[in-house]
């Protein structure tokens, strides 16, 4: 049974990696790739091991803490040590490959080492990933996504701002989730009997509304084009538990602090309150409005507010996403 061998830092992996992965494993009956991980890089050697396993499954993907000295042999004597022996094939597409490979007795192949089948570098996606998003794959894409979520108390534009900033920016929208399963509970009412009683909540509602918002917002950031439009999210979710339970749940809240977010846009209630039978009412919309500012405040993610007439909400909307993108192109992750 023929052995390859891949190693690499794929900080992150692009589809120059998947050619090159994707070539050597026709090659050989088994092929194993290493990704080496160095403590000071942003992106966590944990996920781009989870990333290449997911791109590759008929790959044995292993991942290793690189503080190795930066020369062939060492990294020769770690391999044969790691594999239990030495592979027969060492695919590469850099000029260290043939040397690594001698060390070892092992035979070498090259694969597009000038980048001309697949022109991109991990270098390149580090400096300007929306730039080069056709060499991503889904599951990458999801970590570069700029995301912005909406948040705000009831009946001021949320979901018609998070629709027409989709349309914008050509991309996908994540919906609230919770409006979709308070309008299944009321759906479910006995009309005759509760036709002027809304459902009471639970605490675990809360917790399943935070848990699929999350669940949903990440498969949305697979299929966004660069920016991902969220209307609310599993962070928002935990004021809502308060406002009908007058407390924090620490389940709910622990799944709000794992979201990622890179701009909140929070819509201010100085608009008519409109009721389409689906809302608290008008007289809550203070306090929730205070309890997201206060919330916005203490937490490290930029915000903006967003208020004024409904046609003027938009272009604020805009001009603040440009201007967050603008300054979070400017940073890398190298």
């Amino acid at each position: 049974m023929s052995l390859g061998f891949i190693v690499g830092k794929f900080y992150p992996p692009h589809r120059g990696h998947k050619h090159l992965i994707d070539s050597a494993r026709k090659q050989v009956d088994r092929l194993v790739v290493l990704v080496a991980v160095n403590r000071a890089e942003t992106i966590p050697g944990n996920l781009r091991h989870q990333w290449l396993q997911e791109i590759h499954p008929d790959c044995e993907i292993h991942s290793i803490i690189d503080d190795l000295e930066n020369a062939s042999e060492p990294w020769a004597k770690f391999t044969m040590e790691f594999l239990g022996r030495a592979p027969d094939v060492v695919f590469s597409s850099e000029d260290y490959g043939p040397i690594f490979a001698a060390c070892m007795g092992s035979q070498h192949v090259m694969i597009d080492r000038h980048r001309e089948e697949v022109p991109i570098s991990a270098t390149l996606i580090r400096q300007d990933p929306w730039r080069h998003w056709e060499f991503l794959e889904p599951c990458v894409r999801a970590w570069f996504a700029f995301r912005v979520v909406l948040i705000g108390s009831e009946s001021t534009g949320k979901t018609t701002l998070a629709q027409q900033l989709a349309t914008h920016y050509d991309t996908h929208w994540v919906p609230e989730y919770g409006r979709e399963h308070w309008e299944r509970k009321l759906a479910m009412l006995n009309v005759e009997e509760d036709k002027n009683t809304f459902p009471s909540w639970s605490p675990e509602e809360f917790v399943h509304i935070a848990k699929e918002q999350h669940a949903r917002e990440e498969k949305g950031a697979r299929i966004a084009n660069r920016i991902l439009i969220c209307d609310t999210n599993a962070f928002a979710t935990g004021t809502w538990y308060e406002r009908y339970f007058q407390s924090r749940m620490d389940e709910v809240d622990l799944i709000g602090k794992q979201v990622r977010c890179n701009l909140y846009l929070l819509t201010e209630p100085d608009v008519p309150f409109v009721q389409d039978g689906f809302r608290d009412g008008e007289r809550i919309r203070p306090w929730m409005h205070q309890r997201f500012l206060e919330q916005l405040q203490t937490q490290k993610v930029p915000f903006q507010i967003i208020n004024g007439p409904y046609e003027d909400r938009l272009t604020s909307a805009i001009q603040a996403i440009d201007h967050a993108m603008a300054i979070a192109s400017t940073d890398n992750v190298t």
